[in-house]
């Protein structure tokens, strides 16, 4: 049976479902656990457009990726919408033959209403948008450029009425900064029909600072959401599913806890990602990537390109949550902002 009529696992037997394509590094924001000023000042180089992959190339090799197995593709960053004709992606991918659902995280800086009907029109099925707090003080401070609350609000209305549902909104929660909004940001969207996601703290990269002190646990999450408004667990959406699901006791609506720190699921990860200039990792905390734009820029055939999909999945063994130590944390690890979190 030839590598097209089968689909790669890895080695433990973790299939390929998902696949994160960050279409460009580049950001409008400095969000102080992903792209801080100190690192990302305004003499950072980004990459030089001619070295990210193309929509043909990135719509090639997510139609390889599908065959591999993948169902859901999504869109980051960087800031995914400050990809010019980013729409225009989303129209070739949401075209690709046995992918079930195309999704794309945006910081809702520059998501308007007419943009949000232009994405959906395109074949966009759902979006994320990322929210650390709802008060300005501790919002502003946390993406660094003084950005407000109020119109990232508007950005994920302006998603909601142009038919992108649900909307999931992702709060990274770091302890001295802003865990105090927990509660009025489970507040604030109960009832909504948007799902909030509350995201440990993590250690991507080697320039956030981070450290475990600084880790609000998904336990103490939850227990700080459960002591006002009831909650309880739900079942999966599917398996490997990343976000724990809890539903409101009074039927409500739901929010979700990824905890890749204190309850890692390395287990059932089926996620690959690959970066603005075509580098594919197998895991969030990788060291290394494997390049295929070479590939896709030589004389390769798609039959090649697939082997080595299937190649590297194979060989795959990433699981440095579940093995994460003082001696793994300062190891190094490609950044948030180059593969999109």
């Amino acid at each position: 049976m030839t590598t097209t009529q089968t689909q790669p696992r890895d080695s433990f037997s973790r299939p390929l479902r998902d696949l994160r394509i960050s279409v460009t590094d580049r950001c409008n924001f400095r969000c102080t656990y992903c792209m801080p000023k100190e690192i990302f000042g305004a003499d950072h180089a980004f990459l030089d457009r001619k070295a990210l992959l193309t929509f043909e190339e990135i719509t090639r090799v997510s139609s390889l990726f599908v065959q591999c197995g993948v169902e859901k593709i999504r869109l980051t960053g960087g800031e995914p919408l400050l990809r010019r004709d980013i729409h225009v992606l989303v129209e070739m991918l949401a075209k690709l033959p046995g992918l079930k659902d195309l999704t794309l995280t945006t910081n809702g800086s520059v998501l308007t209403a007419e943009r949000a009907r232009t994405l959906r029109e395109a074949g966009l099925h759902r979006i994320t948008v990322s929210l650390d707090a709802l008060d300005e003080p501790t919002f502003k401070a946390m993406n660094d450029v003084g950005f407000s609350v109020a119109r990232v609000l508007e950005a994920i209305d302006d998603a909601a009425r142009s038919g992108l549902t649900p909307v999931k909104v992702n709060m990274v929660v770091k302890r001295g900064i802003n865990e105090h909004a927990i509660l009025p940001m489970a507040r604030h969207f109960k009832g909504t029909g948007h799902i909030v996601r509350f995201i440990e703290f993590m250690d991507v990269g080697n320039s956030n600072g981070w450290r475990l002190d600084d880790v609000v646990s998904a336990t103490e999450i939850m227990e700080t959401i459960n002591a006002e408004l009831s909650i309880e667990p739900a079942n999966p959406n599917y398996k490997g599913e990343v976000a724990r699901r809890w539903h409101y006791c009074d039927g409500s609506g739901e929010i979700g806890i990824i905890s890749s720190v204190t309850q890692p699921f390395c287990s059932a990860c089926t996620r690959a990602r690959l970066s603005a200039e075509g580098q594919l990792y197998t895991c969030l905390f990788a060291g290394s990537g494997h390049d295929l734009r070479r590939l896709l820029r030589s004389e390769a055939s798609d039959e090649y390109v697939l082997r080595t999909l299937h190649s590297v999945w194979n060989r795959r063994d990433d699981r440095y949550s579940a093995i994460r130590t003082s001696r793994t944390v300062d190891l190094p690890k490609v950044e948030m902002s180059y593969i999109g979190g």
